[in-house]
């Protein structure tokens, strides 16, 4: 008998083995790091944990409780989810500090390239789809103010549940993924709905780490984001929505003033956007950046 489960029946280690498996197939033909680099930031790794451990006097009891949850990390396949969670957005700070253009934030584990193009700029959904109808428009230009004709947004987000089409069980492929092409100004027009603060997984081993740190698990509610443009660099962002409660203690720690959106009621049920992007030009020493 074929099993059908929902959305609201996700399991985290499902969850973690397909954002492993699509971090593999990301990296397949990827440059390698030279080995003065891996030693240099291995050695400084090191380090700052052995400084941890002589500052809090770590036993054995707590050292074997460290390895038995590393141990769970990839048996879950969270390493994705645990260093975007918590590593990423030091990284996307550091490769994109040198640009003037739009503020950029993490990727985040779940993004699927290769998204279907609507011509009606309505991003795939179910025909019951849940949420607050939202029609966003904006315009993709350069750091000097010209329109980017063509230019790629492509756009990903969770359900008004929190869960994520190939990442949940029951939801269609595609659902609320879409890759739009701006017209010959730089503009385009999205219709979507509005996506839910949700908690990351906690029935695996980020889970655990988070209950016994007594930490919180949530993200506010954002829209993911790459949009690039031929000779200018990938922008990759999250959107955010304002008065939502964990803008100020995102689990990410990615919200960023200027990605926060000022979404207006248009008084039919519905909610409009209006949010553009300025690329900066890619130059022969632009660090690689998503």
């Amino acid at each position: 008998m074929t099993e059908t489960r929902t959305e609201f029946e996700a399991r985290a280690a499902e969850s973690g083995a397909g954002a492993t498996e699509a971090f593999r197939k990301k990296q397949r033909g990827g440059a390698a790091v030279p080995a003065e680099r891996v030693s240099a930031m291995a050695r400084d790794a090191l380090e700052a944990i052995h400084d941890v451990i002589r500052k809090h006097q770590m036993t054995y009891e707590e050292y074997d409780a460290l390895k038995t949850w590393l141990i769970r990390v990839g048996e879950d396949g969270e390493w994705p989810l645990f260093l975007d969670v918590w590593v990423e957005h030091v990284v996307e700070d550091v490769n994109t500090s040198h640009r003037s253009g739009s503020k950029g934030s993490i990727e985040g584990p779940y993004y699927v390239p290769d998204a279907p193009q609507p011509e009606d700029g309505v991003i795939p959904m179910r025909e019951d789809e849940p949420g607050t109808p939202l029609t966003w428009t904006g315009q993709v230009t350069s750091t000097e103010g010209a329109p980017l004709g063509g230019a790629t947004v492509e756009l990903w987000h969770a359900d008004a549940n929190g869960f994520y089409s190939q990442y949940a069980p029951g939801l269609p492929e595609w659902n609320l993924r879409g890759t739009f092409l701006a017209d010959e100004q730089g503009r385009f027009t999205i219709r979507t709905v509005q996506p839910a603060p949700y908690q990351i997984p906690t029935d695996g081993a980020c889970g655990r780490l988070i209950a016994a740190a007594d930490w919180h698990a949530w993200r506010p509610a954002h829209l993911h984001v790459k949009v690039s443009a031929p000779g200018h660099e990938l922008l990759t962002a999250q959107l955010y929505f304002p008065g939502d409660p964990h803008n100020e203690d995102d689990i990410a720690s990615a919200v960023k003033p200027e990605l926060v959106l000022d979404p207006q009621d248009a008084g039919d049920g519905t909610v409009s956007v209006d949010y553009g992007f300025v690329l900066d030009p890619a130059t022969a020493d632009s660090p690689t950046t998503r």
